[in-house]
């Protein structure tokens, strides 16, 4: 049988440069708050009353250039983004669950600007900061999902696993949504929520820490338990492999995160725990989809032939066999 994925390679390759994309605004994005330069264009959607770009005679230094390049950033992903619509529609006409969902990019990056523009007229309110965050952890997940579904196809979901170990998924999954909210409440409440003028939440930072390393260590236990349940029921190697992933970037990320804790904040490591819960929200979408399977659909027409849409009985026959 052939897979969806033998559509055409150059899909896969628009999703895939989708993806980094997404995560790189949020590394991005992240440089502007370490830096201070939230401001450095103090006004939306121009940078300066006048005038899209910086100007000479702008106060706010290097932080404008900062700020400056990650809206123009913000162009580059909406070019991905329509990119993505025009190549699920050209090369997979057929795949009508893929095309339901090829605008849903480009909407969330609309949204995003948006809500980023709100963010700056606001003064960078710490609720408005962490919202526009986790939006863009929304849109690097939806944009996983996508990468991940046009590799499979579209026939009713097979599963690869017991129910019991599906829905320990989803929890942890929802967990894992619950850790990067408090996540953004410790920025909030820390050094790194701009400059000294930014207003914080207001929490005391060593208390939002530690319930944030709590949960952190009960989605760890999660985490545990579903990779020890795949590796030792599931006959499909896919989500022993996917789950090993979603537990290394795990403990990459708290040891990351404790590390900085325990040093200070320093930048570079702030950046690069911002990086690992892109990457996590990227290996927990796949941990989900990983559990179920989707084949091509064959649909047999009256004159004997199939077409590639609907599945045949063999998917159900053969449960745990992966194309």
């Amino acid at each position: 049988m052939r897979t969806a994925e033998s559509t055409n390679p150059w899909l896969r390759r628009v999703l895939l440069v989708n993806l980094i994309l997404e995560i790189g605004i949020v590394v991005t994005g992240g440089l502007v708050r370490l830096t201070g330069s939230g401001l450095g264009c103090p006004t939306w959607p121009q940078c300066v009353p006048g005038s899209f770009t910086p100007v000479v005679e702008q106060a706010q230094g290097f932080h404008k250039l900062i700020e400056f390049g990650n809206r123009t950033l913000t162009s580059v992903v909406s070019i991905a983004a329509v990119l993505v619509i025009v190549a699920i529609w050209r090369w997979a006409p057929n795949r009508r669950a893929l095309r339901r969902i090829s605008f849903l990019p480009l909407v969330g990056v609309l949204l995003q600007a948006v809500l980023g523009g709100i963010t700056v007229l606001t003064g960078l309110n710490p609720a408005l900061v962490a919202a526009h965050f986790l939006a863009s952890m929304v849109l690097v997940s939806g944009s996983a999902y996508l990468l991940y579904r046009v590799s499979e196809g579209d026939g009713p979901p097979v599963a690869l696993v017991r129910h019991e170990i599906r829905s320990v998924a989803w929890v942890t999954a929802v967990l894992g949504g619950v850790v990067l909210v408090l996540g953004t409440v410790v920025t909030g409440s820390g050094p790194h929520s701009g400059d000294a003028s930014t207003p914080r939440f207001g929490f005391d930072p060593r208390t939002i820490s530690w319930l944030h390393a709590d949960a952190v260590m009960l989605f760890v236990g999660l985490v545990v338990a579903v990779l020890l349940a795949v590796q030792v029921t599931a006959r499909d190697p896919r989500p022993r492999r996917v789950w090993h992933a979603v537990f290394g970037i795990t403990v990459l990320q708290g040891l990351i995160g404790y590390t900085q804790y325990l040093t200070g904040l320093p930048e570079a490591l702030v950046m690069i725990h911002m990086l690992g819960a892109s990457l996590l929200a990227v290996s927990l979408t796949y941990g989900v989809l990983c559990l179920r399977k989707r084949e091509i659909e064959q649909r047999v027409h009256r004159d004997g032939d199939e077409d590639e849409r609907q599945v045949a009985d063999r998917v159900v026959e053969q449960p745990h066999r992966v194309q």
